[in-house]
């Protein structure tokens, strides 16, 4: 999983966990992510998951955007911790914490096989000691 934490502008303080791509960030209503901080295009920002690569970012040809204080022109694979500027927006990207998977089945099942195994031990031993 991945997040972005935002810094600067109203929306500071925030963080946004992108589990779907690809994760819009702009004006517009159908943005994953709307700012409506000045600088800021209605579809500013694309982040995008590609397999051979992981996540990229790219910007809309026509705006203005920094990866890492360097000029943004076109498609980027992102590294954890590398900061996107848009207008006032800072959007750090970072790797989310991962989730564990539910281990109740797994450790039942665990225990009621070693109580089997413990239980059929000792009915061998009973049935064989005089």
């Amino acid at each position: 999983m991945f997040q972005l934490a935002i810094s600067g502008g109203a929306t500071a303080g925030q963080t946004h966990l992108l589990r779907r791509f690809p994760f819009r960030v702009g004006r517009n209503a159908d943005a994953d992510l709307q700012c409506e901080e000045s600088g800021v295009w209605d579809n500013h920002l694309v982040f995008e998951k590609r397999p051979d690569q992981g996540i990229t970012v790219r910007c809309h040809p026509e705006a203005h955007a920094a990866l890492n204080g360097a000029p943004l022109s076109e498609a980027v694979v992102l590294r954890n911790g590398d900061v996107v500027e848009i207008g006032p927006l800072k959007l750090r990207f970072w790797l989310g914490e991962t989730e564990p998977r539910p281990l109740a089945l797994r450790e039942t099942l665990t225990w009621l096989g070693l109580g089997a195994l413990f239980l059929a031990q000792l009915l061998l031993a009973l049935r064989f000691l005089p």
